[in-house]
């Protein structure tokens, strides 16, 4: 079975957190002691970001990270020299996190093929439409074992996203708004309704939120209604400030 949805059926009752961080960052060769530093420290999935020198749709701490990335010399290739051997000692399901450009210039059956080959468990693509998906690509994916994981946002219809739920095999990706600024941090009425509406349309796919996650308050109410949660920029900021050496504390702070 794959790894994912292994762990949404073994933790069905458990919050879920899944860490984001960009493959290349903060040092070229970081990637294998990141994975190693979060599944000790008890983390549930982790997405393995895949540098882009052109991250539309992510902030400015993870697109910071993605041109240092870039400037160390981060390739889709080289990503996948690092992952050759990682199921050696990486048991929790590994996600793959980019944009649709890089992965096409790869060639999308090779690098399908190549996630398979090096144990990753599914793919979040977030300028791929469904229907291009389903279209040209849902075979190939299949084909490895690949699960993919589709967005929705607070502006998404109940349409899209019971075909969007309809399509998936894992979960769905619950694109929050940002954060409330302000000391306390946290997520507003508005988002609070938003996580509330889309868990009462008992979707047949476990729900997890992402962005805006930053603290143990940010997660908890995250999670209130939904399976999970993922934290991405506040991780990024983490290996910024104190490198992989912190990790296990800023787990531990979270949950």
């Amino acid at each position: 079975m794959n790894r994912i949805k292994q762990k949404l059926q073994e933790n069905s009752s458990k919050k879920l957190l899944s860490i984001y961080f960009t493959a290349g960052y903060p040092q070229p060769e970081d990637t294998v002691t990141i994975l190693k530093e979060l599944q000790s420290s008890g983390v549930d999935m982790v997405e393995i970001g895949l540098p882009f020198s052109d991250p539309l749709a992510d902030g400015p701490v993870i697109q910071r990270s993605s041109e240092i990335a870039l400037e160390n010399g981060m390739t889709t290739t080289k990503l996948f020299d690092q992952l050759e051997n990682i199921r050696e000692t990486i048991n929790i399901p590994l996600l793959i996190m980019g944009y649709f450009n890089p992965i096409l210039q790869y060639g999308v059956e090779k690098f399908c093929r190549k996630c398979s080959e090096t144990g990753i468990d599914g793919l979040i693509i977030p300028d791929l439409p469904l229907e291009e998906y389903q279209l040209h690509y849902r075979e190939i994916f299949q084909q490895y074992d690949l699960l993919p994981v589709f967005l929705i946002t607070p502006q998404t219809s109940e349409e899209r996203i019971r075909e969007i739920d309809e399509a998936s095999e894992g979960f769905i990706y619950m694109v929050s708004t940002a954060a409330v600024t302000g000391g306390t941090g946290g997520f507003g009425d508005t988002q609070k309704e938003y996580f509330t509406r889309v868990s009462k349309m008992a979707l047949k796919n476990p729900l997890i939120v992402g962005f805006g996650i930053k603290d143990r308050e940010s997660f908890e109410q995250a999670t209130a209604v939904t399976n999970g949660a993922i934290i991405g920029s506040a991780f990024i900021k983490q290996l910024t400030n104190g490198g992989t050496s912190g990790i296990s504390d800023f787990i531990s702070s979270i949950r």
